[in-house]
């Protein structure tokens, strides 16, 4: 070809600074190529990876498109128009994948693979003959440079045999290195050229073949199609439009209209309660698990009302709204105080007492006969006025009664109701004597003014039994009542978990009903209440299955055993404390006896020096020569305190 440089060959033997100038040219030039040829084949790549993802993402969204008539949406699941129209899409979608994959294959056998074949084999080839060509270029000035230090005046002919040779290997290995080195260079430039061009020649090739397909694909009953599909999508998109501009129009429209409303308790005056209605939607706020809070009073009333009609199945019937009317007006002059019952409390009040109309204390559904003792006490004595009901078993860790949370203790906990321990856990009441279980239904408690009556418990079962009935309230939690010497657990049957549990000191009285006697309840002396500061008592009362009797009955029998332990551990407490008392009294005698013994010792030890300092004096006043013996302060303290012995001596 043309214009193409060459290395010449035939000076490879000569080796001439020109050659090698010339080499370096070359070299720098293959440098240049592999690094622009590597730049266009990271290039290259990515449109060969890109085409792969193109071609992946086409058959997903192929995928995804005929899988939609099997999704389940809340709104609009059934277009089968919509479905129809994806389905469409979905064989076009699906088409363009294949064309796409086909593409890729054919980049990668036209683009990919001559552009990589030339980075692999033919650079690196380049660069293997360099490093070869260096070496024996380095080999061959070594054995240059010591041949030229042979000394010529003491030749030495094995020397300069061997050295010869080493000239002559190394400069034949030089030169056939570098006529394949030349070679391989000047092969290069040709190399660059069909590695430029091919790639791309492959690449438009391929190219040319996808927008064949693309055409074939793409025919007229495909552009009718898609003009079809755009048109729809205008017309959706007008309708959206006029829909959002109505919408708006009536957002503005609410805006004002709803004005007054936005207060949280409206005037009753224009904003009257409905009491008829038999379907409400609103929003409540939890309080406790069992009490709610509405908004205002009319939502309160109507809440109330709502949910009664509900209960009663007034919806069912013909004409709903006539039917809770009636009914409406019923509940009114039910919880209207009857004369009779008025009549029979009236003499019951103190003179110039006034007496709360209540709907509690003014039912006619009263149960049983009133106690002769209640006949001489006041119902305000019992009961405090206006005091709640609950219907319902509260969690312990309610924030509203902490005194009911002390009492019942920790709830939630599993409780084998047998007193079989499980999990290696022992049990709170599996040392206690007694164990007796009870099916019982919590009918409801509230607080009591009184806890040393019977008649407490009486006037507290008429009263959630009366607020029961004019409340329609008829359910109730049924569970296992476990009597124990140490508490009473109400304990639910199907999980075994401890809902409440009383500790038996708390319980202060129990009763069943007089007439009906599967009622029973007891009332329950606790810190707190509705006051913190003082002690408050809580009615509960529950039905069991004629067993009312019985149950209090064991709640006694626990409570004799436990005064009985009680009385036993007060007693060996006492004599416990006896003996450690005469211990006491014994160690601080014995100590005291310890200390005499030493007093008396060091009083004979006294005694014993002060004869020995006596018997040493004696000899030396006598003495003839007229010596004397110099005391020190020491000695004559004890020369005294013989002195004084010998005196309590003679006196004794």
């Amino acid at each position: 070809m043309p214009g193409i440089d060459k290395l010449p060959i035939e000076e490879t033997l000569e080796d001439s600074p020109q050659t090698r100038s010339l080499l370096g040219v070359f070299e720098e030039d293959a440098t240049a190529i592999s690094n622009y040829m590597n730049q266009l084949y990271q290039a290259m790549h990515r449109i060969y990876d890109a085409q792969n993802e193109l071609s992946a993402a086409t058959h997903l969204t192929s995928k995804l498109l005929k899988e939609y008539e099997k999704q389940r949406f809340p709104l609009g699941g059934d277009d089968e128009v919509m479905s129809s129209t994806l389905q469409q899409f979905s064989k076009v979608i699906d088409e363009l994948s294949s064309c796409h994959a086909v593409l890729s294959t054919q980049l990668a056998d036209a683009m990919m693979f001559p552009i990589t074949q030339f980075k692999e084999r033919d650079l690196k080839e380049i660069l293997t003959l360099k490093e070869v060509f260096q070496i024996a270029s380095n080999d061959h000035d070594a054995a240059i440079n010591r041949y030229s230090r042979l000394s010529k005046k003491r030749e030495n002919d094995k020397v300069k045999y061997e050295v010869t040779e080493d000239v002559y290997t190394s400069r034949k290995k030089q030169h056939q290195t570098m006529m394949h080195y030349f070679c391989a260079l000047n092969t290069l430039q040709y190399k660059k050229k069909i590695a430029l061009l091919e790639p791309l020649l492959g690449y438009m090739q391929a190219q040319i073949s996808f927008f064949k397909m693309g055409s074939e694909n793409l025919n007229d009953q495909l552009e009718e199609f898609l003009t079809n599909i755009g048109t729809s999508v205008q017309n959706v998109r007008r309708e959206m439009d006029s829909d959002v501009e109505t919408m708006q129009q009536t957002i503005e429209d609410l805006e004002v209209a709803s004005d007054p409303l936005y207060v949280p308790d409206p005037d009753p005056t224009k904003f009257p309660v409905n009491r008829n209605l038999t379907r409400k939607a609103g929003y409540l706020n939890a309080r406790k698990s069992s009490i709610l809070q509405a908004e205002s009073k009319k939502d309160h009333e109507e809440w109330i009302c709502t949910i009664n009609n509900i209960s009663k199945q007034i919806y069912l019937s013909e004409n709903p709204e006539e039917i809770a009317a009636r009914v409406n007006q019923s509940a009114l002059e039910a919880v209207t105080p009857s004369p009779s019952f008025q009549q029979r409390h009236e003499s019951l009040r103190p003179a110039g007492q006034s007496w709360p109309l209540t709907a509690r204390t003014s039912s006619s559904g009263s149960i049983g006969s009133e106690s002769t003792n209640l006949a001489a006490l006041s119902l305000d004595s019992l009961v405090a006025p206006d005091t709640p009901i609950q219907f319902d078993i509260i969690s312990p860790v309610c924030e509203d009664q902490p005194g009911q949370a002390k009492a019942s203790g920790q709830g939630g906990r599993r409780t084998n109701p047998f007193g079989e321990s499980g999990g290696g856990t022992k049990s709170e009441t599996e040392d206690s004597i007694l164990h007796q279980l009870f099916i019982v239904r919590f009918l409801g408690s509230m607080e009591v003014k009184s806890d040393d009556n019977p008649d407490v418990v009486y006037e507290t079962m008429r009263q959630i039994l009366a607020a029961r009935a004019i409340h329609n309230i008829f359910r109730m939690t049924e569970s296992h009542l476990l009597v124990s010497c140490d508490c009473l657990k109400l304990i639910d049957p199907q999980t075994q978990v401890t809902r409440l549990m009383f500790p038996l000191p708390s319980v202060v009285l129990y009763a069943t009903h007089q007439e009906n006697k599967r009622l029973f309840g007891f009332v329950l002396r606790t810190s707190g209440g509705r006051s913190e500061s003082n002690l408050s008592s809580v009615c509960y009362i529950f039905e069991s299955n004629n067993e009312g009797e019985k149950i209090c009955d064991s709640v006694g029998l626990a409570k004799q055993i436990a005064l009985h332990a009680e009385l036993l551990y007060s007693s060996g407490l006492q004599d416990r404390r006896a003996s450690e008392k005469q211990k006491e009294i014994e160690r601080v005698k014995e100590k005291q006896q310890k200390e005499l013994s030493k007093q008396k010792q060091i009083e004979k030890d006294l005694e014993e020096q002060s004869r020995l300092i006596a018997a040493s004096s004696r000899p030396n006043q006598a003495s003839s020569e007229g010596q004397f013996v110099v005391l020190s302060s020491s000695q004559s303290e004890e020369s005294d305190l013989g002195e004084e012995g010998k005196k309590r001596e003679s006196e004794a």
